[in-house]
């Protein structure tokens, strides 16, 4: 609103001013009408003026073209004159009247063009002087033009600068207006939503009102009906209630006692180098009691001496200085001890906690500022007065250089306790809203302290919580950092799902493992029975084919040769699968041009088979074992990645 009221102040200036310049304008171009309007009369007067020369002129012209055919008339009456005086001559008669006539006629001629010659004159007189008129008058015409040019010139600029200058406030002022418009309208609508926030919050708050009145209700009734009785009330009751516990103001109060003690023991320093310089100095004057004597003699003179007048005055004067300090001792003394008396009270409720009452802190506090200030009133009067007292020793011309430094270090303790007694003073000033506002212990809502038993139970119950409390703190273990754990999450996922699959997979080739060594066992009791019944077939053969001794004798040996390569196939496809194939191989090559008997066909397709189960069995295993290395490999990479 302020902005929108400064900015109407802005306009209505712009205004007033527009007006101002608009009413300007208004002269400048009055002043420009009637300044062309002088200048189109000058010029119609010029142009009079112009056409008053020419018919000059032109009269000049006619008057010289007059003059001219008179000139040339006198001429030639002159050679007619002439010509009748020669003829005179022979005629005197007729000379004489003719002398007569162009006596006359001559006469009349010059009279006539001596009339011509001065209107001549005249018109020439004439005529110059209405050139120079003109020219003159040309001439200021002119230079007044010129003037009234510029200063048309200045005030079209001035116009059109002018013009410009509204056209351009004009558009800064209609660009401001909607602007204002704008923020007006924007303004109009927070107003409305402050409306309605209002009202809002002041149903809000009936509402609140309401409900708490209500819950107030509701708790006075739940007091009035549980609570029988306010222990807080009772001085006795309250001393049972467990005291509040400000740890940032115990802090505070801990940092305030130590600045104090460092005050105090500053204090006592310098109040045991005073005593000390005080006692030194008692010694040495006026004689110095360890080393001088006084003779009879001397206290004769000394009497003698005692009576001179200037002596007497300075006796005077250093009694004048000692009663002085005498009597700021005494109030020192006063302060002192009116400090012991409050200090004293301070610490009562330690032993008895009904001598002081909590709403006195507050005063006695204020005492003690107050006495502070007082004895660095009386310490800065002492410090006074001992340097004059100083003074007046240093003058007397039995002062020793011991009595000298003694005062000035007896000046100094002053000054230093003076010094210290300021500080403390001042730090109890600055602190004395903290010592009054709250006490550091207590019940609340009670006006006495704190008896010192319970005060002493409350503190070892208080150490006993807070090791209770360092017992169960203990510290945490090191954790993947939040971040971290978000952003390695999908990694986590996958080789997870990638352990779990693997895991399976493992699962998988080590039952199929199982069960092939399971067939592995069965085939090779299949193997050993098979030996078995092709050594009873042998033995049959042996019985019913004697006659083919030999033969079955041969046949017999190959097959046992088979049965030991068959065993050694076995071993070696348990180590080396690869050779048991290619003896497979070589066991089954056979002749298409030998004739073999029908035992030893069914003995042969019964070994091919074996031998083919057998190696197929071994390739399954050997792709198992494969896989299994594989996957185990593969496993503990991704589980070291994972880690």
């Amino acid at each position: 609103m302020a902005a929108a009221a400064e900015l109407q102040g802005k306009y209505q200036k712009l205004a007033q001013e527009y007006s101002k310049l608009r009413a300007q304008n208004q002269v400048l171009k009055k002043g420009v009408v009637d300044e062309q309007a002088n200048s189109a009369s000058l010029k119609e007067q010029l142009k009079m003026k112009d056409q008053s020369l020419r018919k000059l002129q032109q009269e000049m012209d006619s008057l010289t073209f007059r003059n001219q055919q008179l000139a040339k008339r006198v001429e030639l009456l002159q050679d007619e004159l002439s010509l009748s005086e020669t003829r005179g001559k022979k005629n005197k008669k007729s000379a004489e009247s003719s002398s007569q006539l162009s006596q006359e006629q001559k006469s009349v001629f010059n009279e006539d063009l001596q009339k011509k010659i001065e209107e001549n004159e005249r018109l020439h007189i004439l005529f110059f002087e209405a050139d120079e008129q003109h020219k003159r008058l040309e001439a200021e015409l002119r230079t007044k033009l010129e003037v009234l040019e510029t200063d048309a010139a200045q005030h079209q600029a001035v116009v059109d600068s002018l013009t410009k200058k509204y056209t351009d406030t004009i558009e800064k002022l209609q660009n401001d207006k909607s602007k204002l418009e704008i923020k007006s309208q924007t303004l109009e609508r927070e107003a409305k939503d402050c409306r309605l926030r209002t009202e809002e919050c002041q149903q809000q708050l009936k509402n609140l009102q309401a409900a708490l009145g209500s819950r107030l209700e509701e708790s006075l009734c739940i007091i009035n009906e549980k609570v029988p009785f306010n222990d807080t009330r009772s001085s006795r009751y309250n001393a049972l209630n467990v005291p509040l516990h400000n740890r940032r103001y115990q802090l505070k109060l801990r940092d305030l006692a130590g600045q104090a003690l460092s005050f105090v023991q500053e204090i006592v320093t310098a109040l045991l180098n005073f005593h000390t310089y005080t006692e030194q100095k008692v010694q040495i004057f006026p004689i110095d009691s360890a080393t001088d004597t006084i003779s009879p003699l001397n206290q004769k003179c000394r009497k003698n001496y005692l009576s001179t007048p200037k002596l007497l005055e300075f006796l005077s004067a250093l009694r004048d200085r000692n009663m002085e300090l005498h009597r700021d001792m005494k109030r020192l003394t006063a302060n002192f001890e009116k400090l012991h008396t409050y200090v004293s009270l301070l610490a009562l409720p330690t032993t008895k906690p009904e001598g002081l009452l909590r709403t006195n802190y507050n005063l006695v506090f204020t005492n003690i500022a107050a006495s502070l200030h007082g004895s660095h009133d009386v310490l800065k009067d002492i410090s006074k007065h001992y340097s004059q007292k100083a003074t007046l020793e240093q003058d007397v011309p039995t002062a020793t250089q011991k009595l000298i430094t003694t005062n000035d270090c007896i000046l100094s303790s002053i000054l230093s306790l003076t010094n210290g007694v300021g500080k403390i003073a001042s730090f109890f000033s600055n602190n004395l809203d903290h010592f009054t506002s709250s006490l550091s212990y207590g019940p609340k809502g009670g006006t006495e302290f704190i008896s010192p038993l319970s005060a002493e139970c409350m503190l070892q119950y208080k150490k006993k919580a807070v090791a209770y409390m360092k017992s169960l703190k203990k510290p945490c273990a090191d954790s993947v950092p939040y971040e971290e754990a978000l952003a390695n999450r999908r990694v986590l996922l996958s080789s997870t799902e990638s352990r779990e699959g693997l895991a399976q997979q493992v699962q998988q080739s080590l039952e199929k493992i199982a069960k092939l060594e399971q067939e592995k066992e069965h085939w090779m009791l299949e193997a050993q029975l098979a030996k078995i019944k092709l050594e009873k077939e042998n033995q049959k053969l042996k019985n019913s084919l004697s006659g083919h001794l030999a033969e079955t004798i041969q046949e017999c040996s190959v097959l046992s040769n088979v049965a030991e390569q068959k065993e050694e196939s076995i071993e070696k496809s348990q180590r080396e699968p690869i050779k048991s194939t290619s003896l497979i191989g070589m066991l089954t090559v056979t002749t298409d041009n030998e004739k073999i008997p029908d035992v030893e066909s069914r003995e042969d397709l019964i070994k091919k088979h074996y031998m083919a189960r057998i190696a197929e069995l071994t390739s399954h295993l050997q792709l198992a074992d494969s896989k299994s290395v594989h996957f185990h490999a593969e496993g503990n990479s991704k589980k070291n990645k994972a880690r």
